[in-house]
């Protein structure tokens, strides 16, 4: 089983925890980060956690997962809604890449409901708060071992 994950965090993620509670939880970045790691250990996955406020990074950690990981679970953030960088270097990895989104996007601002990702990706989870991360993780297990097709 391929079984090498990148989990990508865009810009302001790393301030969990202290930011907008009643948008994005209590969980702080590194207890995110933990769990998504433990999680990940338990089925059996190999992870790499990253989180990056600049978006140009964001596109080389992505072009780097092609030859590096079997799977993208990807939280671009604000860069969701902006990002053509970012939806390019996505598109150009073939393999499986979940959106996510701890926020319900489509229950916000008007200008976050739009993503320039989600047509390119296998699939998104969207406002279950950090647990979306774990589902996410489930999910690309999953789909590596093509029981999600």
């Amino acid at each position: 089983m391929n079984n090498k994950i990148i989990i990508i965090n865009g810009p302001n993620l790393n301030l969990l925890g202290e930011r907008e509670q009643s948008q994005y939880g209590s969980t702080t970045f590194d207890e995110l980060k933990q769990n998504c790691i433990s999680k990940s250990k338990e089925l059996g996955l190999d992870v790499e956690f990253s989180q990056s406020n600049i978006e140009g990074e964001i596109v080389n950690l992505i072009q780097e997962s092609i030859k590096k990981f079997d799977g993208i679970i990807i939280n671009a953030a604000a860069f969701t809604h902006t990002s053509i960088a970012i939806r390019d270097a996505l598109s150009v990895f073939k393999k499986p890449i979940i959106e996510l989104h701890i926020s319900n996007i489509y229950k916000r601002e008007e200008f976050r409901h739009k993503s320039l990702i989600s047509d390119i990706v296998t699939g998104g989870i969207f406002g279950l708060g950090s647990d979306g991360y774990i589902l996410a993780i489930i999910s690309m297990q999953k789909l590596l071992k093509n029981e999600n097709q």
